[in-house]
């Protein structure tokens, strides 16, 4: 499969670069570090991004690069990097005539085989320890500009290397990365120690909507439009909230519901390891890992509630 992937990108040209919608830090990370390895092997890259990229990544290599919205042009490849689901790509990208061929890069359990290639390896930690992989198995070196994006997509997904996907293999990586000189607690400040003051102040109100259920075996917190209006934040703001009702002693599952539109909520949901959350969002139409993943549900924040925390109770 790496081998597939390598001979396309030693015979084509031209090449774009995407990956999901509100992107995570892997998402950003992998596809700014495979974009800047094509380059260096002097490639036409375009990277692609249907949302912007969060100000918490902002300091990443070619950050500055990504566009909006998709040039009118033809494109050799399009890489798409951990996307479960094809449509979460955005429009632009899975309804456009003009690419020749898509590669799918990806470590969701669950995920559409959408890609002529379809790289997935749901044991990798993140989809950047798959850009490094590829990039080794060229026999190709890890630069001080990869390395940076590469270490933020495996840090992030990792949860500083705490979650149970921090392998051995993250953080072998992780080492080798270290090695090239990057500044770990540069990388640390700005992803940890640089918040926004909207940011706690959503915060605050999002605890403040603490449910935690009678047995104390799941909990969850919810962000509203109003929240947003209150406090002057945005939806990228709220990243690493799921987190905070799991922390609690007890509790094997958290989820988090965030207002998108009027009756609609992104639900997400996170899982000590007893219940595998990716089935659960797959009844909803979502997906994701064993104990990480969401999805889409419409309704009034108490129906939401009401079918999400049904279905949790069966699975726990």
């Amino acid at each position: 499969m790496i081998e597939s992937i390598i001979e396309e990108i030693r015979a084509n040209r031209s090449f774009l670069v995407t990956t999901h919608e509100n992107p995570d830090g892997d998402a950003v990370g992998s596809s700014l570090a495979l974009a800047a390895y094509l380059r260096r092997l002097g490639k036409d890259v375009t990277i692609h991004l249907c949302d912007p990229v969060p100000d918490l990544y902002a300091f990443l290599p070619l950050a500055d690069t990504v566009v909006r919205n998709l040039p009118n042009r033809d494109f050799d490849v399009c890489f798409v990097l951990d996307v479960g689901e094809f449509s979460r790509a955005g429009r632009q990208v899975t309804e456009c005539k003009r690419i020749g061929s898509f590669i799918n890069i990806d470590h969701h359990l669950t995920r559409d085989n959408f890609g002529a290639i379809n790289y997935i390896d749901p044991s990798a930690a993140a989809t950047g320890v798959l850009v490094y992989r590829i990039i080794k198995a060229a026999g190709d070196s890890i630069d001080y500009e990869i390395a940076i994006s590469l270490y933020t997509a495996i840090i992030t997904d990792t949860g500083s290397f705490r979650y149970s996907n921090a392998n051995p293999e993250a953080f072998a990586i992780s080492g080798e990365l270290v090695a090239t000189g990057i500044n770990t607690w540069s990388i640390a400040e700005k992803l940890y120690e640089s918040q926004p003051r909207e940011r706690l102040e959503l915060l605050a109100l999002a605890l403040s909507t603490l449910t935690i259920s009678e047995r104390g075996d799941f909990a969850s917190i919810t962000v509203t439009l109003d929240m947003y209006r209150q406090t002057g934040a945005c939806a990228e703001l709220t990243d690493g909230f799921v987190n905070y009702p799991r922390s609690i002693r007890g509790v094997e599952v958290s989820v988090f519901f965030r207002e998108i539109n009027s009756g609609l909520f992104k639900v997400g949901f996170r899982s000590k390891g007893k219940v595998d959350v990716s089935s659960l969002a797959a009844t909803f139409g979502g997906g994701g890992h064993h104990n990480a993943a969401g999805c889409t549900v419409a309704g009034t924040l108490d129906e939401v509630r009401r079918k999400v925390f049904a279905h949790l109770e069966r699975a726990l």
